[in-house]
């Protein structure tokens, strides 16, 4: 998997077309989710590239959310994305604005994690901790379950995710709330110093 640019032309990218605070926290939680993954499932060869897909997934999001994930290319072509980058990206809005369906495990992980990262920062942000270091499988299935909370965040999306990865719903749960746990701290730091 090629990678023709580093993480500081990424991040350049990202906040030309990013202002929003949430945007950019979402982004960060992204990447270093898709990093855990990259480690945890034999990738760690390609640990880069599959963090700085979750980094800029959205990067047209913001700006273009008309045309989220057809703008991506053109704004990835800013910093020479390779051919490949470009489909990872633009296959993580598969059946809703992009037509390119997942077919490597990273891509898969991004189309199941991207969805799940937002409705586990929005069960976060509900408890009294405000963190997902307590958090439970068990209360993450609540919130899934509960059609209204976090309405934003589609359950066929991550529940077509978990079986394009051939895992249990739980499975796909644990890792993630695993791998927000993990980066927490050091995400909440850097979106802060972006902000």
């Amino acid at each position: 998997m090629t990678l023709n640019f580093t993480r500081a032309q990424a991040l350049e990218l990202l906040k030309k077309y990013n202002k929003e605070p949430f945007h950019l926290l979402h982004a960060l939680t992204v990447e270093a989710v898709m990093r855990w993954y990259a480690q945890q499932l034999g990738y760690s060869q390609e640990t880069d590239f599959w963090g700085l897909c979750g980094l800029l997934h959205d990067v047209d999001f913001e700006q273009f959310p008309q045309e989220h994930c057809k703008k991506a290319p053109e704004l990835l072509a800013e910093i020479n994305a390779s051919p490949e980058f470009i489909r990872a990206v633009c296959c993580h809005g598969y059946g809703l604005v992009s037509d390119i369906k997942p077919e490597h495990e990273m891509e898969k992980v991004l189309f199941a994690a991207d969805e799940l990262t937002g409705l586990i920062g929005a069960a976060a942000r509900m408890r009294p901790s405000k963190s997902v270091c307590d958090m439970e499988v068990s209360s993450l299935k609540k919130k899934f379950k509960d059609k209204k909370f976090a309405a934003g965040c589609s359950r066929e999306v991550i529940t077509q995710g978990a079986e394009m990865l051939g895992w249990p719903l739980e499975t796909l749960f644990e890792k993630t709330i695993a791998a927000m746990r993990e980066s927490e701290k050091s995400v909440q730091q850097e979106a802060a110093r972006l902000a």
